[in-house]
């Protein structure tokens, strides 16, 4: 999924003349800390709550408040991982969308990227989840698959979670069945270390707790 596919239907730009009163009206409506700024139809930058309530003038407008505004933005092609990566590592609630000509598009919510994520990695399909841990080199997506497809069974999504002080990898599948036992004696067989198993309802609840997790790293 692109970015010019998850723009926001709720959150408008600011302009630059807005005071930093209205600027914390809107964070306080919409449920954001940041919203991008316009000038001229032009994407100037994005404001902070914490910027905002820095300044002791909220009357003032975002022209008089601030002499720049930092500039963090994807373009409209960009893939969902690449902009979930930008708005981790930046901590943004918000993250405007430009075109190649930088040309103001519209801008992406993080609780807009946690829906589709609800989507996109299977919550709601029933089903098992398998926690497995391996040392890095020894990672084989293809591997994996195949054992899990030789028991008649299908992988509807998976993920990865690593530190930068350690070689081992957990994978974490969910998997269309929901009695997993066939599947875990076949990856012992071929030694895979099984950190967790959930089946049944706790399948569906474990994955729903990892996938919070997830998004509660994320957050700002």
């Amino acid at each position: 999924m692109r970015a010019i596919e998850m723009l926001s239907d709720e959150i408008p730009p600011l302009l630059h003349t807005d005071t930093g009163e209205k600027v914390l009206l809107w964070m306080d409506e919409f449920k954001v800390s940041h919203l991008p700024v316009l000038k001229h139809g032009n994407f100037v930058g994005v404001v902070s709550e914490s910027a905002v309530l820095d300044h002791l003038n909220l009357d003032s407008d975002l022209d008089h408040l601030f002499d720049h505004l930092p500039r963090p933005f994807v373009l409209e092609n960009t893939h969902i991982y690449d902009i979930l990566l930008r708005m981790s590592n930046e901590k943004l609630s918000v993250l405007p969308v430009l075109s190649e000509t930088e040309e103001y598009k519209g801008c992406i919510s993080i609780y807009g990227i946690m829906s589709i994520l609800s989507n996109f990695g299977s919550l709601k399909e029933h089903g098992g989840v398998l926690v497995l841990e391996m040392n890095s080199v020894d990672y084989s997506l293809a591997q994996i698959a195949q054992i899990v497809e030789s028991n008649n069974a299908k992988i509807l999504s998976s993920f990865i979670t690593s530190s930068e002080d350690s070689t081992r990898l957990e994978v974490t599948l969910k998997i269309n069945q929901s009695n997993l036992s066939a599947v875990i004696r076949t990856f012992e067989r071929y030694e895979y270390t099984i950190k967790e198993a959930f089946q049944d309802k706790d399948a569906e609840s474990d994955l729903r707790r990892r996938y919070e997790a997830l998004m509660n790293f994320m957050k700002f």
